[in-house]
This record gives C-alpha cells, sequence and structure tokens, in this order.
C-alpha cells in the first residue's frame, strides 16, 4: 500500500503542496470509524497514481488544520495540482467516483 507522509504542522503541509506538483492530502482525527475505514481504501487506490505525493494529517496534531483548510467535518480528501486545490471529498466518500474524478485529472497533468 502507499505510503503516506506524516504533516504535523501547518507550516509542513503548505511546504508539501507547494513542492508537489501533484498533492494528496487526507485528513482525519482518531476515534473517527469512517476515517480509520477508508484509509485502506484511498491507499489501495492511489497505488495506482505514482506521480501523486501522498501525506496525512491528524486534526488532533494541527488543530488549526480545520480553519487553515475550511475543513468541517473527517475525513477529508483534498487533491492539489501545483498547489491549487482540484479535488474535495468530505465525510462520505464514493470510491468509484473518486477514482473517476482522479483518473480524469491525472491524466491532464501527467498527459500535457
Amino acid at each position: 500500500m502507499k505510503k503516506f507522509e506524516e504533516l504535523t504542522t501547518i507550516s509542513m503541509v503548505d511546504q508539501f503542496i507547494k513542492e508537489h506538483q501533484l498533492a494528496f492530502l487526507y485528513i482525519s482525527r482518531p476515534n473517527c470509524s469512517v476515517c480509520h475505514g477508508l484509509l485502506p481504501q484511498v491507499r489501495h487506490l492511489l497505488e495506482n497514481y505514482p506521480k501523486i505525493q501522498t501525506a496525512h494529517i491528524n486534526t488532533k496534531q494541527i488543530e488549526q488544520i480545520a480553519g487553515h483548510l475550511s475543513i468541517f467535518t473527517v475525513p477529508v480528501l483534498l487533491l492539489f495540482v501545483n498547489g491549487k486545490e482540484y479535488i474535495r471529498e468530505a465525510r462520505i466518500v464514493h470510491m468509484d467516483l473518486f477514482e473517476e474524478k482522479v483518473t480524469k485529472l491525472y491524466q491532464n497533468v501527467v498527459d500535457s
């Protein structure tokens, strides 16, 4: 499964997004059953997209992330292209629809 880098500060989050053309953030919190159930599915899916760099944010470690990225619930899946947010999914994520969005965006970015 794809390894996710652990980000523990706002500056690390901003740097991660800035450094990678395709930057994916998985935002969750402890004791969230939806978060823990969805993460392995997301890791498995993103193995198919080697150019997407992945990171995890625990909202208990970075409480101010909610205001920084306008997060109102967890889990939240964010995909940035060249520093701009292109995909945002929250709470209940339909993996087939999420995969379609990622595939379309990935092909447009990687093939261009």
